[in-house]
């Protein structure tokens, strides 16, 4: 026995350790280890375009935000906003809503823009960093938008002396456009419940991208309301433009980046369904071809929106990560049926015209040939990291594929093989997390003894989220710095 299967044993339970040779035939076993020869390190064999932050993108954009809500702030105040309120309690209550339905409204513009895979900006800032920004700035918007209503109707009621629930009635019944900002509100109240763990977890993707689809309906119906009832638009022609360019340039950048360019690549591009395949027990393997492929820039780890144009799919877009490295020639997915969407794909018709976006992600391998690389995957969570791995030639890499029996190892023949071809250190750890004897297969000490040089790795994990939070504990115990812990999480939009 090895001294590294030696220090396995101490970590797996006993009588269910087999530790192998690639070339011998595969026996079940809770924690399986496959070693191959490790070539001498040598730099990639080709460059990975990862994008990085830059920080004078991030100055920018921080800058145009800033620059643009200092300018509605001084509209407002120019136009005698605030001054002409102050002569009372209610007054400055009513001020208040007033400049909380600005900011809420105009923060509302960029919560749509954060997520609108507009690719300069994804490309620069990540989609992972977009994505906490947007949930930051979507609870912005609803407790500016909420605080509005209720000081505007308060500071109403206290200037004519009635009651606050009064007061409301007669803004729905009395004013222009409240209605339709009523809708609104609910409509973007929706979004926010629709966004909570408990709530999402029980909805279906289509209910839930359905919901969240009706936030620009939201936005809609509050410019209803916001111009012919704000009293700094009927007064002031300026400020009035100045909020319709912004709604207009919004408007433009969706029209371009979500339907322009997409509907453009697809006619380009001219993707099809070529190839669907089994990839084991509940997943399947579906290859698009097409033209100019290479125009994509795609690489290994990245993930695009899908489309699939065929009777009961057409109408709903799902991200699936790339489970080949693009060749130029074909893109390839791996699909795990885990709802009702994923499992029509395993009957998906050849020939099919598919719309993709992307591609997406930072999830992608870094150029540092004299550093080792840790990658562990999680489930289904496999397929950017077999990708990923078909790139990596010439590099130190351990392999860590978890996985709760053996017919959860999807593409299990193929990562064997690619890590014979790399010189890869490959580990199989099987067995149910919830069973107490395989709860430690990913903690600091097992990590330890399986990848001995990992506190000098960048690491890439990539499965379902509590996987992800616990491994990524055991890194930081085993000292790895923070910025080369890589991950991405396959989760609830994948349904």
């Amino acid at each position: 026995m090895t001294p590294m299967s030696s220090l396995i044993s101490v970590l797996a339970p006993p009588g269910v350790l087999t530790y192998r040779n690639c070339p011998q035939p595969r026996r079940r076993a809770q924690l399986t280890t496959v070693a191959t020869q490790t070539r001498p390190i040598t730099p990639f064999s080709r460059r990975h375009p990862r994008a990085r932050t830059h920080g004078l993108f991030l100055l920018i954009l921080a800058a145009v935000v800033a620059l643009n809500g200092g300018v509605m702030i001084w509209l407002w105040l120019h136009d005698g906003g605030l001054t002409s309120q102050l002569g009372s309690f209610s007054g400055v209550l009513t001020s208040a809503g007033r400049v909380t339905g600005l900011v809420g409204a105009y923060m509302a513009l960029v919560q749509v823009l954060l997520l609108a895979r507009l690719p300069p900006l994804e490309r620069r800032v990540g989609l992972d960093r977009l994505t906490v920004w947007h949930r930051i700035n979507g609870k912005l918007v609803i407790y500016l938008v909420v605080a509005h209503v209720v000081l505007i109707t308060i500071g109403y009621a206290g200037t004519i002396h009635v009651g606050w629930l009064s007061e409301f009635s007669d803004f729905l019944s009395s004013y222009p456009g409240m209605i339709t900002a009523t809708i609104g509100t609910a409509l973007m109240l929706a979004v926010v419940v629709s966004s909570l763990v408990i709530v999402r977890r029980r909805l279906p993707y289509e209910a839930w991208y359905g919901v969240h689809l009706s936030v620009y309906a939201g936005i809609y119906l509050a410019y209803l309301h916001q111009i012919p009832s704000g009293n700094e638009f009927v007064t002031s022609t300026v400020q009035g433009d100045w909020w319709l360019s912004l709604y207009v340039a919004t408007l433009a950048l969706i029209v371009l980046y979500r339907v322009a360019l997409p509907v453009w690549r697809f006619f380009r591009l001219d993707l099809r369904v070529s190839g669907v395949a089994p990839a084991g027990p509940g997943a399947t393997t579906i290859t698009i071809t097409g033209r100019r492929l290479e125009s994509l820039g795609a690489v290994g780890g990245q993930f695009m929106i899908w489309r699939f144009l065929c009777r009961g799919l057409w109408w709903q877009s799902h991200p699936f990560s790339l489970s080949a490295a693009p060749d130029g020639q074909a893109l390839r997915i791996t699909v795990k049926a885990v709802g009702g969407y994923t499992r029509k794909l395993r009957s998906l018709p050849l020939g099919t015209r598919v719309l993709a976006e992307g591609p997406f992600g930072r999830f992608v391998a870094e150029e540092h040939p004299h550093r080792p690389v840790t990658m562990i995957a999680g489930g289904i969570g496999v397929t950017p990291l077999r990708a990923m791995l078909e790139e990596l030639d010439g590099v130190d890499v351990t392999f860590i594929y978890r996985a709760v029996n053996d017919e959860d190892l999807v593409l299990r023949d193929e990562i064997e093989e690619l890590a014979a071809r790399h010189g890869a250190q490959l580990h199989e750890l099987v067995g149910d997390h919830t069973d107490a004897r395989y709860a430690g297969l990913l903690s600091a000490q097992s990590l330890q003894a399986l990848a001995p040089q990992i506190a000098a790795s960048d690491v890439y994990l990539c499965g379902p989220l509590p996987m992800m939070h616990h491994t990524i504990e055991s890194l930081e115990q085993l000292g790895v710095p923070r910025q080369r812990i890589h991950w991405e999480s396959f989760a609830f939009a994948a349904r």
